[in-house]
């Protein structure tokens, strides 16, 4: 009867079945194996007395231990041993070689051909039984670590995909998926240190949804995360560099931070923002800028040196958005250098 080999880590390797396969001609042979496995607990026997199906019958009834002649009509048991290492699915499988005599140049054969073990048929019953739980047992576990190997890895996928999701919600702005005010902090500081190191320019923009307080008392808190929304992905398309970063740090308040950008490059890039988002036409009849939702932006670059401070910059690009704003707004305003 076959037995299917169930591979339950909690189940200790000694309780799983022994799923022996004998491939020998000779029919005398199996009949004497059979019987000294038959009143072995958890030892499930197969016979396959023709070479050319040894692999067949060793993928169908997936075998823990395959006992193999040397000597067989056709094909020698050392190009079956062989054939079984280049199958996926037999490539592993213990085999204990049978020979009808002790020939160290034999043995060495085998060994080479990947036999794991050799025996002089026929053993003793208690030897034989003993090899094959032996082997067995050594397969199971590496069934298990196989099996645990992958479990490991897919645990530590997972591991990975959740912390790679709760730092993305860690770092982003729940709202608009831009980066949030903490994550500003620590990305613009560490763009600060880098460009005192190299002395490269950092540039700032500092951006303000113009009215945002009557388009909401206009519209709804709803209709006002929506407008939000549609001005944050058209601030997104401006950070188009990997070191660039939009990000979200106050209600109606953005901010895009553009590592080694020059005044001048800063200055059209805060231009075409400007102009995109007036180009969204989104409704405002409380706004004197043309009836539409519209930004004011200030900006700021500078070449930081050692010791200086970043609120430096920050102070500047500030500076600049209150004079867009008391300018007439939906206006960029650029610090002097």
């Amino acid at each position: 009867m076959h037995t299917e080999l169930n591979l339950d880590s909690d189940q200790p390797p000694d309780d799983y079945p022994v799923m022996v396969l004998l491939v020998d001609d000779q029919a005398m042979v199996g009949e004497a194996v059979r019987r000294a496995l038959a009143n072995q607990i958890n030892i499930d026997f197969h016979y396959c007395a023709h070479p050319d199906e040894a692999i067949e019958a060793a993928q169908r009834t997936r075998p823990t231990v395959i006992l193999q002649d040397l000597v067989m009509p056709g094909i020698d048991g050392l190009t079956l041993v062989r054939q079984y290492r280049a199958n996926p699915a037999t490539r592993n499988v213990p085999i204990i070689v049978l020979s009808t005599r002790e020939d160290p140049a034999v043995k060495s054969a085998a060994f080479t051909a990947g036999a794991n073990d050799y025996l002089v048929k026929l053993p003793d019953t208690i030897e034989l039984v003993a090899r094959i739980r032996y082997h067995s047992r050594s397969y199971v576990n590496l069934l298990q670590r196989d099996e645990a190997y992958r479990a490991l890895r897919q645990s530590q996928q997972q591991l990975l995909e959740t912390n790679l999701e709760l730092q993305r919600l860690t770092n982003s702005d729940g709202l608009t998926g831009l980066a949030n005010r903490r994550y500003f902090d620590e990305y613009f500081s560490a763009e600060w240190k880098r460009a005192e190191r190299e002395q490269s320019p950092l540039s700032l923009l500092m951006i303000d949804v113009d009215d945002f307080k009557l388009y909401n008392d206009t519209y709804g808190h709803l209709a006002g995360d929506t407008a939000l929304k549609q001005v944050a992905e058209s601030i997104g398309v401006f950070a188009r560099r990997p070191t660039d970063l939009a990000a979200r740090i106050g209600g109606e308040e953005f901010v895009l931070v553009l590592p080694s950008m020059s005044r001048e490059h800063m200055e059209t890039q805060a231009d075409k923002l400007q102009a995109a988002v007036h180009a969204l036409g989104i409704a405002h009849v409380t706004s004197n800028n043309d009836a539409r939702v519209t930004i004011s932006i200030g900006g700021a670059s500078i070449v930081p040196q050692r010791g200086s401070s970043q609120e430096k910059l920050v102070e500047a690009a500030d500076q600049a958005l209150y004079r867009a704003k008391r300018g007439g707004k939906n206006r960029v305003e650029i610090a002097q250098e």
